[in-house]
């Protein structure tokens, strides 16, 4: 799936309460403050790819629970959104711009909140 990349966004602005959001992914839209850069469009291609393998609700449901769970240990917004398994991955891999390419389906399994 090819995400719909809408640049100079103010939702990522909007959304920036406890830390700078550059870029936020709502399936299948990516919603980038500003021009963004290759980096940010590739973390947010990643979370498209994640969406489509979780049938989008799927993701969602576990993307908040890796959050209340990190939330819930950390005690700390910025550090429970680092350690979400699906952030993990994009962090991970957000500088290989080939990486989408040869991705294994599920790739996001191998991190743990």
């Amino acid at each position: 799936m090819k995400a719909i990349i809408i640049k100079n966004s103010k939702l990522p602005e909007a959304l920036s309460w406890f830390m700078n959001v550059g870029g936020i992914t709502l399936f299948p839209f990516i919603f980038i403050k500003g021009e963004g850069n290759p980096r940010l469009i590739n973390h947010e291609s990643i979370h498209i790819a994640q969406y489509s393998e979780l049938f989008v609700l799927g993701f969602l449901a576990l993307y908040l629970y890796d959050f209340v769970v990190g939330f819930a240990r950390f005690r700390s917004f910025k550090e429970a959104y680092y350690n979400i398994r699906f952030e993990q991955e994009a962090y991970s891999n957000d500088t290989n711009l080939e990486y989408l390419d040869t991705r294994e389906k599920f790739a996001w399994r191998k991190y743990k909140v």
